[in-house]
């Protein structure tokens, strides 16, 4: 497949599609069907909550910005964007990606609640205490504020008295601990250590009757683990549920209106990233078993919508900038430099300003949306007449391996075109280094009104770039190039597509992006 599939997705590139987009991936099947998972992109450390007859889920986000991304749904299988609970990353100055950045650290395992007519998310930022966030409205604003301590993967909980807890474990020893907040939870008011399971983090805690039960994602072996007790203080007794190879690993289960429950669960899934399965819950002797009574203790591939009737609904993706605020797609890959990209500058276009960086991978302002799969593809209108030397402007990948087709001038001041990747081969321990996989030598367009074009094809992770001077003939530029997911190096997340312009001295022209259009050829 590997061989054959390269020479057919050339092919794609070369070929002129139809200007409309559509989704790389469509879980909803339209015979009241889905198949997993709902959103086929990187959503890890998921949390979803329902709120009356509305459910919602919130992400983990890292270093990109806003942060904390929210999505909602009325049937857990067709979401669409709700907000990003956090503006801008505060409280360190890797977050303006100084001294390397926050490059798989930054903001992730939020917890997500909703109490007594507000929204609650518990987040730890690396190295950094405990936050706590809260809004009336899921839309925002947000107002925070800081704990004492730092709880890992905090799990937040509200019992039926209204007293409120976090619940917290880390892997490097397994202890679950249980903390007391006030009424206002700005404070911890008691901790105590409730259980030990070998490995465990991600702490969700819920209740159900007479049980609280605690699900816990256990890293080591991809597996996730149930607890449950009659009282928060335990016992407790354990039970293995389900791993990587029959779902997923780290995840919970949310109540429907009419009292049943569905399970949740992230899995590694290659190079698009982490994403996140929905499951039909059993009950068996008071456990929750994921799956169905057929195939019990796996998560279904397809299965019968929990809610039916509702329309199919994606998180937008494709955007031609004619509004004066980045959709919810867009995210930076750190604390952007707000005076160096406009939305009013040029009505209708993105204006990308030359932000300082040596290289993609630090270089300001870079504008990100996840890969979809199993295969995607932006294409990208863009003005290139304001492109000046010294430049290094245009669209591509982001994450392991990043880059793609950079505009720039040479001697003579025509307008070229050059494909890199670069991939990142070192763990924050080791510092930041990056190493050329792909690239190839610069070609001259007269041209400055472009179209550029990216695909990632996750059924066997590469990627491939190509341009357009007419935005019809399309011309590969370089090699297919990999792509990756990997915990210890790049950015922690799923394959992302790019949108870049900077320049080593920190001035230089600037790029205009008429519009991205996403798009895909995913099977239901």
């Amino acid at each position: 497949m590997r061989g054959t599939g390269a020479c057919l997705v050339a092919a794609t590139l070369i070929a002129s599609p139809s200007i409309g987009a559509a989704q790389a991936w469509q879980s909803d099947r339209g015979d009241g069907t889905f198949a997993n998972p709902p959103l086929n992109a990187d959503y890890p450390d998921p949390d979803i909550i329902r709120v009356g007859d509305v459910f919602y889920f919130i992400t983990s986000t890292f270093a990109d910005v806003p942060g904390l991304t929210i999505l909602t749904s009325r049937d857990l299988v067709n979401w669409r964007f709700a907000s990003h609970v956090v503006d801008t990353l505060s409280g360190r100055p890797e977050y303006d990606l100084q001294a390397g950045g926050s490059y798989r650290r930054g903001i992730f395992a939020p917890s997500l609640r909703h109490h007594d007519g507000m929204f609650y998310v518990a987040v730890t930022p690396v190295g950094e205490p405990t936050r706590i966030y809260r809004a009336r409205d899921v839309r925002g604003p947000w107002t925070m504020n800081r704990l004492s301590e730092a709880a890992f993967d905090p799990g937040l909980f509200f019992d039926d008295d209204g007293s409120a807890y976090i619940a917290t474990a880390s892997s490097s020893d397994g202890t679950e601990t249980l903390l007391s907040l006030d009424p206002t939870l700005r404070r911890i008011t008691a901790r105590r250590v409730i259980h030990y399971s070998k490995g465990a983090e991600g702490s969700k805690l819920v209740r159900r009757g007479k049980y609280y039960y605690l699900f816990n994602a256990i890293p080591h072996r991809l597996g996730l683990t149930v607890s449950r007790a009659t009282a928060l203080a335990g016992p407790w007794e354990t039970r293995n549920q389900i791993d990587d190879t029959s779902g997923g690993h780290q995840g919970a289960i949310v109540d429907l209106a009419d009292g049943s429950d569905y399970g949740f669960v992230m899995i590694d899934a290659g190079a698009i990233g982490r994403t996140t399965n929905i499951s039909p819950i059993l009950w068996r002797d008071g456990w929750p078993i994921w799956g169905t009574p057929e195939a019990p203790n796996r998560v279904p591939a397809t299965a019968r919508k929990p809610i039916q009737g509702m329309p199919v609904e994606t998180p937008a993706a494709s955007d031609d900038f004619a509004q004066t605020r980045l959709g919810l797609q867009w995210q930076w890959n750190h604390n952007p430099l707000r005076d160096r990209w406009s939305l009013t500058a040029r009505p209708g276009f993105l204006r990308l300003n030359a932000a300082p960086g040596s290289s993609i991978w630090t270089a300001r302002n870079t504008l990100l949306q996840k890969g979809q799969a199993p295969w995607s593809r932006a294409t990208v209108r863009l003005d290139a007449s304001h492109v000046a030397r010294g430049d290094q402007c245009g669209a591509g990948v982001f994450g392991k391996y990043s880059g793609g087709i950079a505009l720039g001038r040479d001697a003579r001041g025509r307008l070229t075109l050059a494909m890199r990747i670069i991939e990142d081969v070192a763990g924050p321990a080791r510092g930041t280094i990056q190493r050329i996989v792909r690239e190839s030598p610069a070609v001259t367009v007269r041209s400055t009104q472009l179209t550029l074009r990216t695909e990632m094809n996750f059924g066997d992770d590469t990627g491939a770039v190509a341009y357009s001077t007419d935005g019809t003939t399309f011309t590969p530029l370089g090699p297919r190039f990999p792509l990756a997911f990997d915990w210890q190096t790049g950015t922690f997340q799923g394959q992302q597509f790019s949108l870049f312009c900077y320049n080593p001295t920190g001035r230089g022209g600037y790029l205009d992006i008429d519009s991205v259009t996403l798009d895909g050829r995913g099977k239901r």
